[in-house]
């Protein structure tokens, strides 16, 4: 009975840990969103980013459709150990920590911090990373894949004052 014993607690000390880890995650699933296309570009606007440092809202749209899907609960994990987070794919290793990886953390926060519905703090990263000296280019998919395009589709049928500049200055 004894080894019987210690089994039960070790798997008992197991289910413990794990049920605590599920409560601090919860909180930050339960409050995440998926954006509408709309929605996340009023957001932006309100934030004042149409033009910002050159760049338009279409832009920022579309780099974060690519990025995330517009969820703020999504996680992407480098080859590195670090991770991305959010719907703007925020860094662990440069922008935010995850208390994993060594961080600069640049946008002084913690990485659950962005997985929540509001992205006023994602935004104002997002604006630290746009006026670095990368621009958006820190986002390797706006390099690849937007730059110097026509990206004002991405605001057709949104009722908003967003000017959708045709083209996106090439950084």
């Amino acid at each position: 009975m004894g080894q019987l014993g210690g089994l039960v607690h070790v798997i008992m000390q197991a289910w413990d840990t794990m049920v605590v880890t599920l409560a601090m995650l919860m909180p930050a699933t339960v409050d995440a969103k998926i954006f509408q296309r709309c929605d996340l570009a009023m957001k932006l606007e309100e934030a004042g980013l149409n033009g910002f440092k050159g760049y338009t809202i279409g832009g920022l749209l579309c780099m974060a459709h690519y990025e995330s899907g517009f969820d703020t609960s999504f996680v992407d994990r480098n080859p590195d150990g670090s991770s991305a987070y959010g719907i703007f794919q925020l860094n662990s290793t440069w922008r935010c920590d995850s208390g994993v990886t060594p961080t600069q953390n640049l946008c002084h926060m913690e990485c659950h911090e962005l997985f929540n519905r509001h992205i006023l703090d994602d935004i104002m990263c997002a604006k630290q990373i746009v006026s670095s000296q990368n621009g958006m280019n820190t986002w390797d998919s706006w390099s690849q894949h937007y730059s110097g395009h026509d990206l004002s589709e991405w605001l057709k049928g949104c009722h908003m004052y967003a000017k959708p500049y045709t083209t996106e200055i090439n950084s």
